[in-house]
């Protein structure tokens, strides 16, 4: 039985393990999720300052749209907010209403996304994420999302992350890697643009 399998199957009720407790996996789980739900709402604002394609698709989206990704029983998630033309993270996430909503089914279910196992169109397909919303702000967010993946991640982890490795080059991604990072410290450190 694959890893994959065990921690699918723990969603269920019953927590996966794997080699130990299922308790302490699933705080692991828990953790994990919630650090990288943070991450990826600051990574996702950081590349909506840095690369033109993430830019271009923001500018289409209604100025002060916010978005929330999250885990349905409240464990985890961040929220997204357009701020002129460019992403800003929502610090409280919990405390807003949201016209757009990615969740989660279960917590096991973010993990297997966010730890790389399964891709966000394989998780859509396994019905582990629902979408509230209109669909077509919900693809460009997940394009924006794939993007900035494909540009942060080494190229083996992306491949595995998104539906499909956009061509771009070594320098070039090397490049908006190292600036969609920078912009991250900076943001973090409350230095705007």
């Amino acid at each position: 039985m694959s890893t994959q399998t065990r921690l699918a199957e723990g969603s269920a009720g019953s927590v996966g393990t794997v080699g130990g407790s299922g308790r302490s996996f699933y705080a692991i789980q828990r953790f994990y999720v919630r650090f990288m739900l943070w991450l990826v709402g600051r990574l996702l604002a950081a590349a909506s300052v840095v690369d033109p394609i993430v830019r271009r698709e923001v500018e289409a989206l209604p100025e002060g749209f916010a978005f929330t990704m999250r885990v349905r029983n409240g464990v985890a998630g961040m929220g997204v907010r357009r701020d002129g033309d460019r992403l800003r993270a929502i610090g409280d996430w919990s405390a807003v209403e949201y016209p757009m909503i990615f969740e989660f089914k279960h917590t096991t279910h973010a993990f297997l996304v966010l730890g790389f196992v399964e891709s966000t169109a394989v998780a859509f397909a396994n019905d582990r994420i629902a979408v509230d919303g209109n669909t077509s702000v919900a693809m460009k967010l997940i394009r924006s999302l794939d993007r900035m993946q494909a540009v942060v991640l080494p190229k083996l982890i992306a491949t595995r992350a998104i539906k499909s490795y956009p061509s771009i080059g070594f320098f070039e991604k090397l490049g908006l890697a190292i600036r969609i990072y920078g912009r991250l410290v900076l943001d973090l450190f409350g230095v705007s643009r």
